[in-house]
């Protein structure tokens, strides 16, 4: 793993952006294979490649509290 920061976005309406070395785990505690520093990751339930974001929410009328 890397020493760079890393930080997580929450995006209005859409996913959470995660930039850095994070490492990412299914509730079960299994890691989550990752091929990018910068991911987003679904907040609507509705993508087909959960955990990662696949624009699902933009269709479907997801949206987030302000």
């Amino acid at each position: 793993m890397s020493d760079d920061p890393v930080t997580i976005t929450a995006y209005p309406d859409g996913p959470l952006l995660v930039r850095g070395d994070a490492e990412i785990r299914t509730s079960e505690g299994e890691p989550v294979a990752r091929t990018r520093r910068t991911v987003a990751l679904c907040r609507c339930g509705l993508s087909t490649i959960e955990p990662y974001c696949d624009g699902t929410h933009k269709a479907s009328g997801f949206r987030t509290d302000d």
